[in-house]
């Protein structure tokens, strides 16, 4: 191939290298699929502005949807293998899928893939921008290619959450909430004693004193795992006596049931469901590191003044 491969032309190659079932990291997985792909030394020393190499990045974006949409999983951090589904869309797509067959896959009745969904709240969608590129500026790209990162970054927050114990995520939780500045100057906050927590995971103290306090509730459960009504109650009854506010986080969502009830109660309660709590990971940086920054630029009027 002349051309380096889309990112899309990355993924059949990348399950056809996996279909021997082997469990494989990202590293090992790079140089197998690059020879599958008969990538040329010229190709496989193209690289970004960031130095990242083009073939590593965009088998990367292959590897992050492949996995969203059930086609492989990860059976440890970091490690990769194939699905029963991976192995059917090999036969489906001998030579090669884009986002939209896939898409229009997922959508059938009997489909061996799930569709791709950004978050659990978010509609879902393909990471490949609806709009067609040439009619975007060059800074509409941008901003595009940066809610994609931020939507697969978004996603991948969820599912490490939910993959750690109760313990990680509470713990999690309240080192968000300091970061947003709750707790004050002296930036104080703990996890209650597992065991004997009565329905408070989090304790952030507004002041030295602690006579302010924030408590906080936080449900690590899956996707399809609802926070019901009596969720919110235990929750306002275990602040009873101790305070009229509290934050209660989870990765799933909250019914219409638990929204209405903690609406209507004196108490002032905050509900924070997964696509929220994402978003504020991401924004006070909270589990994520920033790993390039880009400066546009433009001409300084004043300057040819």
């Amino acid at each position: 191939m002349s051309r380096m491969p889309t990112w899309e032309e990355f993924m059949i190659p990348t399950l056809q290298v996996m279909a021997d079932g082997t469990v494989r990291t990202r590293r090992d997985v790079r140089p197998l699929v690059a020879d599958a792909l008969a990538l040329t030394d010229d190709q496989r020393q193209q690289a970004l502005a960031s130095g990242e190499a083009v073939h590593e990045n965009r088998m990367g974006w292959a590897l992050s949807f492949l996995t969203n949409v059930g086609a492989l999983s990860r059976p440890s951090r970091g490690h990769y293998t194939i699905t029963e589904a991976g192995r059917q869309l090999i036969e489906l797509f001998p030579d090669g899928a884009r986002v939209t067959d896939l898409k229009a896959l997922a959508d059938e009745p009997t489909s061996p893939i799930r569709p791709y969904v950004a978050t659990v709240s978010r509609t879902p969608q393909t990471p490949q921008t609806t709009a067609d590129s040439e009619t975007l500026t060059p800074t509409e790209q941008v901003q595009v290619g940066v809610q994609r990162i931020y939507e697969e970054v978004a996603a991948e927050l969820l599912i490490r959450l939910q993959g750690k114990e109760f313990g990680f995520f509470e713990d999690a939780v309240v080192r968000l909430l300091l970061k947003m500045g709750y707790g004050g100057s002296t930036g104080r906050g703990s996890v209650t004693q597992l065991s004997h927590d009565g329905g408070i995971d989090g304790v952030i103290d507004q002041d030295v004193l602690g006579l302010a306090r924030v408590y906080v509730q936080a449900k690590r459960y899956a996707d399809d795992n609802v926070v019901q009504r009596p969720d919110v109650q235990g929750f306002v009854g275990a602040l009873s006596g101790k305070a009229d506010s509290g934050v209660f986080i989870t990765t799933s969502r909250f019914s219409e049931g638990a929204r209405a009830y903690a609406d209507g109660v004196p108490a002032r309660i905050i509900l924070v469901d997964g696509k929220r709590l994402t978003d504020l990971m991401i924004r006070f940086g909270v589990g994520v590191q920033v790993r390039e920054t880009y400066h546009i630029v433009e001409i300084d009027e004043d300057f040819f003044a």
